[in-house]
C-alpha cells in the first residue's frame, strides 16, 4: 500500500499560465514544499527573465532547485534528476507533500519517472565542428538523426542542439529510443494505446499531475502583459548585468527566448521595437512546443482554475 508521504503533485503548463501562483496556493492548503523544474530557473541572477518566483510570492512556502548553479556553467538534466530526487527526500522525511512545478517537461518527466539518462560526456571536437554551424543547420541535422527529439526541442537553442547531435553521436541511438516513451494524447485523452508504457496510464495513482489550460488567445495577451511587465522590471538591466559578471554574449544567447533577443539588443544587432516583436513570437512558438510535450503524457489532468486543482488534489490525498 502506498505511504501517505509517497504522494506527488506536479503542476505544469505553458509559459505564463501561472503555474507558480498555483503551486504556493496547492502547497498552503495541503501543507508542501515546492521543487521547481525550470532549466533557466536554476541559474543565479536569471530572475525576471526567467520568471523566477519571488522572496514575497512565496508566501513561506519553501522553493527548491532554484539558484543552484552558475550561468556560467552547464547544468544538465542528470544533475537536476540528482537534486530533484534528494530534495523529494528533504520534503517527505518532513512528511509534507513534494510538489514539482515547472514548463520544462523533459525535466519533470527525468525526475518522476526516474530515467536512466545517457552518461554521455562532452565531446570537445564535434562541439567546435557543430559551433561553427547555424542553428537552423543544426536543427537539420537533428531531425534526420532524432526526428522525434526535434520535435519538443528548442529549435533556435543551439546548446540542446549540440547536445542532442552529441548524444546521438556518441551513442548510436537517438536520444527520445534512450528515455521511456509516452503515449501520444490530446489534452489528456488517450488516443494511442499500441505498446503502453505502464508508468503511462490513465489510472496512475503514483502522482498526480495538474495542467493549467490556457486557451491560445489568452495565451498571447497573458505572454504579452507579462513581457512588457518584466521591461519594466528590469529585464533588460538584468542581463546587462550578467554579461558584466562575466557571462559572454554567446552563453546568453544560448538560454534563449528573453536572454537571447535582449543579448542581441544590448549588442546593438536589432532594435528595441525587433527585440519586443521578436520575443513576442518567439515565447508563443516556445509555448506551443512545451503544450506539444506535455499533451503526449495521458497522466494529465487539465485543470482551468484553482477550485478545480483543489479538488483534485483533495480527492488524490485521500
Amino acid at each position: 500500500m502506498e505511504k501517505e508521504n509517497d504522494k506527488l503533485i506536479i503542476i505544469l503548463g505553458p509559459t505564463a499560465s501561472g503555474k507558480s501562483d498555483l503551486a504556493v496556493k496547492i502547497a498552503k492548503k495541503f501543507n508542501g514544499e515546492v521543487i521547481s523544474a525550470d532549466s533557466r530557473q536554476v541559474y543565479r541572477g536569471m530572475d525576471i527573465g526567467s520568471g523566477k518566483i519571488t522572496h514575497g510570492e512565496m508566501r513561506g512556502i519553501p522553493h527548491y532547485l532554484l539558484d543552484v548553479a552558475s550561468p556560467r556553467q552547464r547544468f544538465t538534466a542528470a544533475r537536476f534528476k540528482k537534486i530533484g530526487q534528494k530534495a523529494i527526500k528533504e520534503i517527505q522525511a518532513k512528511n509534507k507533500l513534494p510538489i514539482i512545478c515547472g514548463g520544462t517537461g523533459f525535466y519533470i518527466q527525468t525526475l518522476v519517472d526516474n530515467l536512466a539518462l545517457p552518461e554521455v560526456k562532452p565531446n570537445l571536437k564535434l562541439r567546435a565542428k557543430l559551433e561553427k554551424k547555424s542553428t537552423e543547420e543544426l536543427f537539420e541535422i537533428l531531425q534526420k538523426l532524432d526526428p522525434r527529439r526535434a520535435q519538443n526541442i528548442d529549435a533556435k537553442n543551439p546548446r540542446r542542439l549540440i547536445r542532442a547531435i552529441e548524444i546521438v553521436k556518441s551513442t548510436g541511438k537517438p536520444v527520445s529510443s534512450l528515455t521511456s516513451p509516452v503515449i501520444p494524447a490530446q489534452a489528456g485523452i488517450q488516443t494511442q494505446k499500441s505498446n503502453p508504457d505502464p508508468r503511462f496510464r490513465e489510472d496512475d495513482t503514483n502522482a498526480l499531475f495538474l495542467g493549467i489550460s490556457k486557451s491560445p488567445a489568452d495565451l498571447q495577451k497573458l505572454i504579452h502583459r507579462r513581457l512588457l511587465a518584466r521591461l519594466d522590471q528590469g529585464m533588460i538591466e538584468e542581463i546587462k548585468k550578467l554579461h558584466s559578471d562575466g557571462v559572454s554574449w554567446k552563453r546568453l544567447e544560448e538560454f534563449g527566448l528573453e536572454y537571447r533577443w535582449i543579448a542581441l539588443f544590448l549588442q546593438n544587432k536589432i532594435s528595441r521595437d525587433e527585440m519586443i516583436s521578436r520575443l513576442q513570437k518567439d515565447i508563443e512558438h516556445f509555448a506551443k512546443r512545451q503544450m506539444t510535450w506535455f499533451k503526449r503524457d495521458v497522466r494529465i489532468h487539465w485543470i482551468k482554475n484553482y477550485k478545480e486543482a483543489e479538488k483534485l488534489a483533495r480527492k488524490y490525498l485521500k
